[in-house]
């Protein structure tokens, strides 16, 4: 049932957009309430997560505790600018290549900080 119910809302979507006159900016609009939507949930789930492990991240060092900052920093201007990039010669590599250090970064001071 409840997956004929989401085959039926992909199906009105997909009537606004090709038969309602302004169906592209429907669309456009419907994309961006979804994405912010995906965005807020993520950083409210960051936000728990650093609730929840707080005196994890206070035994963190310095050092540590500003390379996750800034990976977790650089995956927000990675997001933010994902069209400037994708649209560039070489910026889907140089996209898919600082995601990659930016997760191996987080994994990494994430495993030395329960190992201990």
């Amino acid at each position: 049932m409840r997956n004929l119910r989401n085959a039926a809302i992909v199906m009105l979507l997909a009537l606004v957009v090709a038969f309602a006159p302004a169906g592209g900016n429907a669309a456009d609009a419907i994309l961006a309430t979804l994405t912010m939507g995906f965005l807020a949930a993520i950083a409210w789930a960051l936000f728990v997560l650093s609730r929840q492990k707080q005196l994890t991240l206070a035994a963190l060092s310095d050092g540590r505790r500003a390379i996750l900052y800034a990976a977790l920093g650089l995956i927000a201007l990675l997001i933010a600018g994902s069209n400037e990039l994708f649209s560039s010669g070489g910026g889907t590599l140089a996209w898919i290549l600082l995601l990659g250090a930016s997760i191996a970064a987080i994994w990494r001071i994430w495993i030395e900080a329960n190992t201990y």
